[in-house]
């Protein structure tokens, strides 16, 4: 079974509160809460097609909400990005975050109660790990026990057990002003500042580095480059003593495991050493087998701990899932201008496509249906891109929270602006969402008929995936075969095809998929495609007869639609999808 991913915010998915201020409270502005997502919400998303809910946010960050009543003081003001705080600006790596509990003194039991919702509603669940850093402020009431940085040597910028790295002879943290003046200081580093968690080794970080965040210490001077600076137990070095902070880690996975956690999504999974991934996933596996990891890592990042293919490095190591963020950048680069969909090729003859998550939107991308976003292409770009994502990989499909009704995410919230992502700081919603959650009735009655119709092509897209040729039958791309075809709806002026359209094949014994999809928005008429000697190989059979099904919009296929060596469309409409079932009848 492909994962089929759906990333749920849990400060905005069920808050339908209104009104909504620049940088609101969470008493103006409302939050969603884990008694919210109850069985007719979760059962909604188990019949769009989804197979796992990642609860994004769940672990208790800083902010600037008093929680003193359940014992959790507010965070300083100028230790924050906005008010709520970033979820990933982590504060105990063992709570969650009181604002999503009906009863903050009881928050974990609601947690945990949420856990067991989703599994009996058929759905695993994945939360998120945040290795690389942690808040500032960090402090753990739940396990005082496992503390970070109390026995650190604050003389070293470097040692093998230092939690933290050290900023020797800097002096204390120096916040950022914002351009309002001299930087402000933090008590907690008021004698010396730690490098930040972008490896920011200044004691005045910018308003553009994670300045709010504390970068982790694993037992390798990242400062040495990928490669070089290790102090941890290696291939060549197994004999050196593992790091304190690996226990910590194994010890904070341990407690999410316990508490009924399927998997993790590792932020910056590739700022950290690989030999600590291959040791804590194989402890993690042994302690609950089944357990997955998806890993948020980029090939191109200099702060990889590896040199080469980092996202190799990462599957080898044990991870599921890894992020495919060459193909987003490619598809969304063919709506915005200028890639083609023939350089699609290359980034999907890809032999470990199986480990692949592919996203049109995440949190930290922008909204397809911003209309400054995407080359103002509009919603129907995303479910084109998401057909050639999804359809040419076999690995995980992933939908965050409102792509599915057109989420533009045109509010400005606080302190991320008017940036065309839902706020990661601030206390917001979705309001397009929010007409689907109507209420916690979860019924769609406040959507608008275009919106249903959105909603219902993802999900046709989510259950093409279980299809038995595309689950298992290999990758045949067309589009090289159709290069020089000009009935591939070649664009006005342009000497090759390819532009718009891609094409590709999955073929296996049981039959053979052919999807056709156009990338732009404008109609492509009286469309051909060349099937290639691969695919024409497959759909040779002893019974020379086939049945044809167009399975996308359910159109009947003319009888000569499908020759020996080509495939007829007729029109393809902007942001069009065609899905062709060939089935041999001795099958």
């Amino acid at each position: 079974m492909r994962a089929r991913i759906y990333q749920l915010p849990l400060r905005q998915f069920s808050n339908v509160g209104s009104p909504r201020r620049v940088d609101g409270s969470m008493a103006v502005n409302g939050v969603g809460r884990f008694a919210d997502i109850g069985d007719r919400a979760l059962g909604a998303l188990r019949e769009m097609g989804f197979t796992h809910v990642w609860l994004m946010g769940v672990l208790r960050q800083a902010t600037g909400t008093d929680w003193s009543v359940a014992g959790l003081p507010a965070d300083p003001p100028d230790l924050l990005k906005g008010i709520a705080g970033s979820p990933y600006a982590v504060r105990d790596c063992f709570d969650v975050c009181p604002d999503y509990a009906t009863d903050p003194a009881r928050r974990r039991e609601e947690f945990r109660t949420l856990v067991e919702r989703i599994h009996r509603a058929g759905l695993r669940v994945w939360i998120d790990f945040v290795p690389n850093h942690v808040a500032r402020s960090h402090h753990t009431v739940v396990r005082p026990d496992l503390e970070l940085g109390l026995a650190d040597d604050r003389s070293k910028f470097f040692a093998p057990d230092n939690h933290f790295f050290h900023l020797v002879g800097q002096g204390p943290l120096r916040l950022p002003e914002r351009g309002l003046g001299e930087g402000r200081r933090f008590q907690g580093e008021s004698a010396q500042a730690r490098v930040t968690g972008n490896n920011g080794v200044s004691a005045a970080p910018g308003v553009n580095d994670w300045f709010e965040t504390v970068k982790l210490n694993y037992g390798w001077d990242f400062t040495q480059g990928p490669g070089a600076g290790q102090a941890h137990p290696t291939r060549e070095h197994p004999q050196r003593p593992i790091p304190s902070l690996w226990h910590r880690m194994d010890a904070v996975l341990a407690h999410w495991q316990e508490m009924g956690v399927d998997g993790f999504r590792c932020d910056m999974a590739h700022m950290i050493p690989m030999e600590f991934w291959t040791w804590a996933i194989a402890r993690a596996r042994a302690r609950v087998p089944g357990t997955e990891f998806m890993a948020e890592a980029y090939a191109d990042d200099p702060a990889r701990s590896v040199r080469g293919d980092v996202l190799a490095a990462l599957v080898e190591a044990g991870f599921d899932l890894v992020y495919d963020h060459a193909a987003y950048g490619l598809v969304k680069g063919i709506s915005a201008g200028p890639k083609w969909a023939n350089d699609l090729d290359g980034v999907f003859s890809d032999p470990q496509a199986s480990h692949r998550v592919r996203y049109v939107e995440n949190h930290d991308e922008v909204r397809v249906a911003h209309p400054q976003q995407w080359g103002g292409a509009g919603v129907w770009a995303g479910v084109a891109a998401a057909a050639v994502l999804w359809g040419t990989g076999s690995g995980a499909a992933l939908v965050y929270a409102g792509q599915e009704v057109g989420e533009p995410a045109l509010a400005v919230e606080g302190f991320g602006g008017g940036n065309g992502r839902t706020s990661l700081f601030d206390y917001g919603a979705m309001p397009e969402l929010a007409k689907w959650v109507n209420g916690h009735a979860w019924d769609g009655g406040g959507l608008a008929d275009g919106q249903r119709a959105l909603r219902a092509a993802y999900g046709r897209l989510l259950r093409l995936m279980e299809h038995p040729v595309q689950r298992s039958g290999r990758f045949a791309p067309l589009n090289l075969v159709n290069l020089w075809n000009a009935e591939f709806g070649r664009a006005e002026g342009e000497a090759a095809s390819g532009h718009w359209l891609y094409a590709w094949a999955r073929v296996s014994v049981d039959g053979t998929l052919v999807w056709v999809v156009n990338l732009g928005r404008e109609i492509r008429r009286a469309v051909r495609v060349q099937l290639s000697e691969e695919v024409r190989s497959a759909m040779q059979s002893r019974d020379p007869s086939r049945a044809v099904e167009e399975c996308w919009r359910g159109s009947p296929v003319a009888a000569d639609a499908v020759t020996a060596d080509s495939l007829w469309l007729g029109d393809l409409e902007p942001f069009g999808i065609r899905v062709y079932s060939i089935r041999q009848n001795n099958r």
